[in-house]
């Protein structure tokens, strides 16, 4: 399957606003409890860009979105905003097919061109094994571990941390600007 990274547009938030419900109705990788509509969504990918953070999609050669993903703020305080924290959502259906790992090397890609210096993965539930793995995959190493921090879905749900260094990471100061 040929899989396309671009931007994400205005007409993708339909298809990232079904993708994103399903795992906030199923899962534990988004501690939510409603799935936001259209509306919301598009406020949410307005405010990352707003942001200066990059926001991608995957499409099949048709133009379906595959998935999405984006990079935001980790924290607000000035001191962090040479880190960013990342997101990523593939299709029900859709995982283990290439489609997350496109996605996160392109996000990380993009936020290394940004001048960010370190990415941080906040991954909903420790038995999330295609999530921790993807992010291994992509240079992540684990960071910590949040012991059952979220209520979702009757229980008690941990959240992993794992961090990845961009461009130069700690090695050299960060860029003028930023």
């Amino acid at each position: 399957m040929s899989i396309i990274i671009r931007d994400c547009g205005a007409a993708d938030i339909p298809a990232i606003a079904e993708i994103y419900g399903h795992w906030v109705s199923t899962g534990l990788a988004s501690f939510e409890y409603a799935p936001p509509g259209a509306a919301e969504m598009a406020r949410r990918r307005e405010a990352v860009l707003a942001g200066g953070y990059p926001y991608v999609v995957a499409t099949d050669a048709a133009g379906t979105v595959l998935g999405y993903a984006y990079a935001s703020a980790y924290r607000a305080r000035p001191a962090y905003r040479f880190a960013v924290e990342n997101s990523i959502y593939v299709r029900p259906g859709g995982t283990r097919g290439g489609v997350g790992r496109r996605l996160l090397q392109a996000l990380v890609a993009r936020c290394e061109a940004g001048g960010f210096r370190l990415m941080v993965a906040v991954i909903g539930d420790s038995a999330n094994a295609g999530s921790i793995g993807l992010h291994g995959a992509c240079g992540f190493s684990p960071a910590g571990l949040l012991p059952a921090v979220g209520w979702k879905h009757g229980r008690w749900v941990d959240s992993v941390l794992m961090t990845r260094p961009l461009g130069q990471g700690d090695q050299a100061p960060p860029p003028e600007g930023r």
